[in-house]
């Protein structure tokens, strides 16, 4: 095993958390070695699993000042110039940023207006190793190297456990419909951050920011919400489906010859679809009455009549009351004299 006068760790991707040095296992150190700490590191020597003494940013050399739990831990059988054999982890740091987090299933979403709807989250996040040691224990322990895709699918199991219980609950407390969900990223990312902190600082990570970019609904709601924003942008169903009409014949225009028949064919799909849809909403907004009870007869030939009935649909005799010729007082239909001045009401 070679001796390590120099002790160093540069990170050539950017994503190393915590790495080892040698990589291999245990180096061979002695008092004297240089050790050089980069901005945005800290080194810590470990002896036997434990984790003894770190250094900070800057160059050391190695002396029972700067490690003297380590000097103490092995004493040193053959004065200051002794080999020995300890783990040097050099700790990253620096801000991990871009990390993207998305639900690897939709959520299920109650809502007021569409029912039971199926959502779908997706972000980014930003981490930051604050506490090393505990980093070091829980998580490292007896790796070489340690990197941000390494502990990635924790981290997004985490979120994913917990965004639909916050996206839940803001739209019971602020009885929001999905639609309003674009308004609340920046309050719904607040959230998510104060409710991982403590999921990220077990394993001795800083969540220091969380955004969330879109919460999208299923392409069939997408297709039904534009399809009803075009018709309130035309005006109402009628001018909409004139529209897609036209627009349909102006596209065959443009086609020609062949063009011409198929759109004939869209045109009139577009105009059957669009005279059935005004159909749906006519009767929805004017249902046809249903039919009034027979609840009267003629007092000439007994047939039924409806209730409200003014003539007879078998006779034509009139149905409902009568007035007197002389005093215009009101008498039923089958009157013979009337009960004010009894004139005769025969014909």
């Amino acid at each position: 095993m070679a001796l390590l006068d120099l002790v160093e760790y540069v990170d050539p991707t950017g994503n190393v958390l915590a790495a080892r040095i040698p990589p291999d296992g245990t180096g061979e150190l002695r008092l004297g070695s240089q050790c050089i700490v980069r901005e945005s590191q800290l080194a810590f020597f470990a002896r036997d699993g434990r984790f003894l003494d770190m250094l900070i940013p800057g160059r050391h050399t190695l002396t029972t000042a700067n490690i003297p739990l380590l000097v103490e831990f092995i004493k040193l059988p053959f004065g200051n110039r002794s080999p020995f054999r300890a783990d040097v982890y050099f700790v990253s740091l620096k801000q991990h940023s871009d990390l993207a987090w998305s639900t690897p299933q939709p959520i299920l979403m109650r809502d007021a207006q569409f029912g039971m709807v199926r959502l779908h989250a997706m972000g980014s996040f930003i981490i930051q190793v604050a506490e090393p040691r505990k980093l070091l224990t829980t998580v490292v322990g007896s790796r070489a190297l340690l990197t941000v895709q390494d502990v990635e699918a924790q981290l997004r199991s985490s979120i994913a456990a917990r965004i639909a219980d916050v996206i839940a609950q803001r739209m019971r407390e602020r009885r929001l419909s999905v639609l309003d969900l674009a308004s609340e990223y920046d309050e719904l990312s607040a959230l998510m951050t104060e409710g991982l902190k403590g999921d990220f600082a077990n394993l001795g990570l800083e969540l220091r920011r969380f955004y969330i970019n879109a919460i999208t609904v299923p392409e069939t709601l997408e297709r039904q919400l534009d399809q009803a924003g075009g018709v309130a942008a035309m005006g109402g169903l009628g001018d909409f489906t004139r529209y897609k009409a036209a627009e349909a014949m102006g596209d065959a225009a443009r086609a020609g010859g062949e063009g011409l028949a198929g759109a004939g064919v869209q045109f009139g799909v577009g105009a059957n679809l669009g005279a059935l849809m005004g159909q749906t909403l006519a009767a929805s907004l004017n249902p046809t009455p249903a039919a009034a009870p027979l609840s009267a007869s003629c007092a000439t030939c007994g047939t039924q009549l409806p209730a409200r009935a003014k003539f007879c649909l078998e006779c034509g005799a009139p149905v409902g009351p009568r007035r007197c010729p002389s005093c215009a007082n009101e008498m039923p239909a089958n009157a013979k004299f009337c009960s004010e001045c009894g004139t005769s009401l025969r014909p």
